[in-house]
């Protein structure tokens, strides 16, 4: 059941992380539309493969950070005020975004694994991310940041990153195809989401 629930958790974690329109996942929408669905979830699979990686960076970290309250607080209070000025922006200051440019310039389909790799590498995103959440549900003692716990959250966050990833692979064909507007219904989700995260670290600061 705890092995359930930290894979869970890690999951939901790394989806999240990754529904905002960025590099890694307007990438694979781009290779998906150019070359088929598969190169896409090849370099989906590149991606994933350095997550793990970063996951487990950001875990040591996150574990060292939690036998240091004082600093762990301090990093509560700022991603905070973070996810908060998100969900403004994405909730009450964006109206209007042009529609992503699904034209791509990538003409190798040889290599879209080690693509994936490359570009996962140089996002660094992920690490003091999932070290914030990490943080934050070890203080409710949801997961236990032990060899086995670090080990399930690795590829928990491989697979909610995958999923992501897949969905954006065949989401954005759709909206290719049938020219269907979504931004703002987008923008309205992860402004929730945000907002979510905004309050659990709020009650995780009230509770100290």
């Amino acid at each position: 059941m705890e092995i359930s629930l930290t894979f869970g958790i890690a999951l939901i974690v790394a989806l999240v992380g990754v529904i905002p329109p960025g590099l890694l996942n307007m990438t694979a929408a781009k290779i998906s539309i150019k070359d088929g669905h598969s190169r896409g979830l090849v370099f989906s699979v590149g991606v994933c493969v350095i997550v793990v990686f970063q996951t487990l960076i950001a875990l040591v970290f996150a574990r060292y950070l939690s036998s240091n309250p004082e600093v762990v607080g301090i990093l509560q209070r700022v991603a905070f005020v973070i996810f908060v000025l998100i969900t403004v922006y994405f909730l009450v200051i964006v109206k209007k975004v042009d529609k992503p440019n699904v034209e791509s310039n990538l003409k190798s389909k040889k290599s879209r694994f080690f693509q994936g790799l490359l570009l996962s590498a140089l996002n660094v995103f992920p690490i003091p991310y999932q070290a914030y959440m990490a943080i934050t549900f070890v203080s409710f003692k949801w997961i236990k940041l032990d060899p086995t716990g670090i080990t399930t959250y690795a590829a928990g966050a491989a697979m909610g990153t995958f999923v992501m990833l897949y969905i954006y692979v065949f989401f954005f064909e759709k909206i290719n195809s049938n020219k269907i507007k979504s931004q703002k219904g987008m923008n309205f989700i992860i402004g929730i989401i945000t907002g979510i995260i905004s309050i659990i670290t709020l009650v995780n600061i009230l509770k100290e």
